[in-house]
């Protein structure tokens, strides 16, 4: 045998297994074809062995055409798996069966329930404004009221960065900056996440959401506090919701007071979220002290103010049922997407 014989047999080998290629229709038939052609005992491998009978001159040329002729078999081989697998996965689907709605994101239940209460106070005409979270001492404490040696000053109760710089405790400092900067009349909000040196438990966390809010004018009243507050109430719980209040104290306010909402689980009949007292503890409010508006020069025989807050997760808890406040941040999906 010569090389130009062995070259007219490689080329009917490739006539014949690109025809037969042609029909191969399974994985399977394909399988055969491949063993045929390319397999250890295969055309190619007998081909390879009757190069032994040629010149040592002529063996280079004609392994080279050998070695061409099995590259190409191999990458028709793949190209034609391919194509077959591709077919078998359209033959699967199934046309008519309804699609798959991809998952989509949602709003998580203390933004939702933020935005809802910032919604209703707007609503009222109050303005949305922000303060930063690292504060001064001065504003987070001195500024309102609250004087050296007081027992939230403390380490106990407050995460300092500094001597002079705290994580702040609630939003009331946003008050004092925008009261330094802004005549009266004065109607607003200030939500935020505020920090305390808390153990988490049901109840509490150490990284939580206030909305505090702010009304100075002339003529400003304790009566227009708790007309404010119980047309939120009804607003966010029913118009059945009633809320009172309770003699308390607080520096930046006086008088102050304690305002709760009647139960929403029962409608104030008593049961074991409200300890059957029929009544919820919100948080806290009262009138703008005047010893505040002095830091601030704000005339005290001109304006009178009122202030109030409340926890945005304590609102949550209510409105959803949730016993713990822990839930709101173990990022747990099963409980997110209930919301």
């Amino acid at each position: 045998m010569d090389v130009e014989k062995l070259h007219d047999q490689i080329e009917v080998m490739k006539e014949e297994f690109h025809s037969e290629l042609q029909n191969v229709n399974s994985v399977d038939d394909l399988e055969i074809l491949r063993i045929r052609f390319a397999g250890r005992k295969g055309v190619v491998s007998e081909a390879f062995k009757s190069l032994i009978a040629l010149d040592p001159s002529e063996r280079r040329d004609a392994g080279r055409f050998l070695n061409q002729f099995k590259a190409d078999i191999q990458k028709a081989l793949n190209l034609r798996k391919k194509d077959l697998g591709n077919k078998m996965i359209r033959s699967a689907e199934d046309i008519t069966l309804p699609g798959f709605m991809p998952s989509v994101g949602h709003l998580h239940p203390l933004t939702k329930v933020s935005r809802e209460i910032k919604s209703i106070f707007k609503a009222m005409g109050f303005t949305e404004v922000q303060g930063p979270e690292v504060e001064t001492e001065y504003y987070n404490f001195e500024a309102l009221n609250i004087p050296e040696g007081h027992p939230a000053r403390e380490m106990h109760d407050t995460l300092f960065v500094d001597d002079q710089v705290v994580l702040r405790t609630h939003t009331s400092p946003v008050q004092v900056r925008v009261m330094e900067k802004q005549s009266p009349p004065i109607r607003v909000i200030s939500p935020g996440r505020c920090y305390r040196r808390d153990t988490p438990d049901a109840t509490h966390s150490p990284v939580f959401h206030q909305v505090e809010g702010l009304c100075v004018d002339e003529g400003v009243t304790f009566g227009d506090l708790k007309g404010v507050l119980l047309n939120f109430a009804r607003n966010l719980f029913g118009s059945n919701v009633s809320i009172r209040f309770r003699p308390s104290f607080f520096p930046f306010t006086e008088p102050s007071a304690e305002y709760d909402f009647s139960c929403v689980m029962c409608e104030g009949k008593g049961c074991r979220i409200c300890k059957n007292t029929g009544w919820i503890e919100i948080s806290g409010a009262g009138m703008v002290n005047p010893a505040v508006f002095n830091y601030v020069n704000i005339d005290e025989h001109k304006y009178t103010g009122y202030a109030f807050g409340m926890g945005i997760e304590r609102i949550a808890m209510l409105l959803y049922g949730v016993l713990d406040i822990r839930l709101f941040y173990e990022n747990d999906i099963r409980f997110i997407n209930q919301f």
